[in-house]
């Protein structure tokens, strides 16, 4: 098959910059992404984007304007194209059967009801979200029930293994590219149709290919791995923290062992972002579901570690300044969920900030790229009240402001930055003892010591 023209349904952080990549790389491509967001295709027209990735607005600029197009035409973009990514949102139920744990597959129908709605003859439909097995299924039920007698459509999977902080980099040389379709003439002549594109710069070893099922549980499960690597390694920084071990050595003695590697090894305040936690329990409501409760279980174990680790946290911060921390001023450095990125969805600041104003601790928050109303909006959304954010909390433009009067420094993200600021102007800035609690493990433990901190780092202590 020929493909001309491809959108994209999702301008987000996953639609975005995979279509500006393919776009940079294929410009024989026509590429529209079409979101209903007015303000987000506006920022991603403009010169200021929606989301933050390093050499992302390279990327952009290269593309935009001569293949790469970014529209609120969301019909008019499906009828042009002969294939149609679909990347919207997938969140975690908050209601009815399953919630807390499914998938809320509400916008993945909608655009299913669309595309059959507008399309007129054959089109390839990809999912580029994270969905639940088996979904490909219902995408083409709905398809099939409700477009024209003239419209054909083949589903594939291609589900997307980006890091944030490196999606440019993950997407210009992919360990792999996955592509999931049925056992069937047209799933073979659509799954090419795709591999053909990634070809372009891609070395065909590295595209894999498999069947549907296999290709929508394997984003996943791949998540759900990623995740138990932190979890274990974070629940071996409280075993360190006891005994005097540092997790740090610990996680480099295992790491030199060619069956483990040396990856996802940092212990850190907890995982965040907009997949790990979702897809884990996700999987935990897929096991539940086809009644496989001890798999379950063992999965679920993943997410309460996690939280664990956020609340223990907390805890070493409110017991370290003489258990109690009301009207205390904490520095918090960092509010994304990781460095080179201004996504906050699940961030472990959330967590760490929420449950520091509740104990009517004042923070005092810098983060390079994260606005000042993403993170009271973050905020909002956990349950802290907005008074308490009124006359608690406050944004600061650099890490010297927010600590200014401080009784303690957390460091919540591994920003670059941090591991390089000018401590000694910062302890004296900070009211005495000064605390710092790193829960990245980045700064110079050692250098701050001396200069007269009382220093906790995740996995090592005070």
């Amino acid at each position: 098959m020929k493909i001309n023209t491809i959108c994209c349904l999702g301008a987000g952080y996953v639609g975005g910059p995979t279509m500006a990549l393919i776009a940079a790389k294929c410009p024989h491509l026509k590429v529209i992404v079409a979101d209903l967001n007015e303000r987000r295709i506006a920022a991603w027209n403009s010169d200021t984007l929606p989301v933050y990735e390093p050499d992302l607005d390279k990327v952009v600029a290269e593309a935009r304007g001569r293949n790469l197009h970014f529209t609120t035409d969301i019909r008019g973009a499906i009828v042009e194209a002969e294939m149609v990514f679909v990347s919207v949102g997938t969140p975690t139920k908050s209601y009815g059967i399953g919630a807390g744990r499914a998938a809320d597959l509400c916008y993945i129908e909608s655009a299913a009801r669309t595309i059959a709605e507008v399309s007129q003859g054959h089109k390839i439909i990809v999912e580029k979200s994270t969905i639940p097995v088996k979904t490909a299924s219902a995408i083409k039920t709905i398809l099939e029930a409700n477009s024209s007698p003239s419209a054909t459509f083949e589903v594939l999977s291609n589900p997307e293994f980006l890091a944030e902080g490196t999606a440019i980099e993950d997407l210009e040389d992919p360990d792999r590219i996955l592509i999931g379709g049925e056992n069937t003439p047209g799933g073979h002549l659509a799954v090419e149709a795709l591999a053909s594109i990634y070809a372009n710069w891609v070395p065909r070893e590295r595209i894999i290919t498999t069947n549907l099922w296999s290709s929508e549980l394997s984003k996943i499960v791949a998540n759900a791995f990623l995740s138990q690597r932190i979890s274990s390694i974070n629940s071996i920084s409280a075993l360190c923290e006891a005994t005097g071990a540092d997790v740090k050595e610990v996680a480099r003695a295992i790491g030199m062992d060619q069956r483990i590697g040396p990856r996802f090894l940092r212990a850190s305040v907890g995982f965040g972002g907009s997949c790990f936690q979702k897809d884990l329990l996700n999987l935990v409501y897929l096991c539940e579901s086809f009644h496989l409760p001890e798999v379950a279980e063992y999965w679920s174990q993943v997410v309460k570690i996690n939280d664990w680790q956020k609340s223990r946290f907390v805890g070493r911060i409110v017991r370290t300044l003489f258990n109690t921390v009301t009207n205390k001023r904490i520095a918090v450095l960092g509010f994304a969920f990781k460095k080179d990125t201004n996504d906050t969805r699940e961030t472990a600041a959330i967590n760490v900030c929420r449950d520091l104003l509740r104990e009517r601790a004042r923070i005092a928050v810098y983060d390079p790229q994260v606005t000042a109303d993403g993170i009271r909006q973050e905020l909002l959304a956990a349950g802290v009240e907005p008074a308490l954010l009124d006359s608690h909390l406050e944004i600061c433009p650099d890490a010297y402001a927010a600590s200014e009067g401080a009784h303690a420094l957390a460091v919540l993200t591994e920003w670059d930055e941090f591991a390089a600021l000018d401590f000694p102007r910062i302890h004296t800035l900070m009211v005495k003892p000064a605390f710092v609690f790193d829960g990245r493990a980045i700064l110079p433990h050692d250098e701050l010591q001396v200069l007269g901190f009382e220093c906790f780092t995740i996995g090592k202590g005070l």
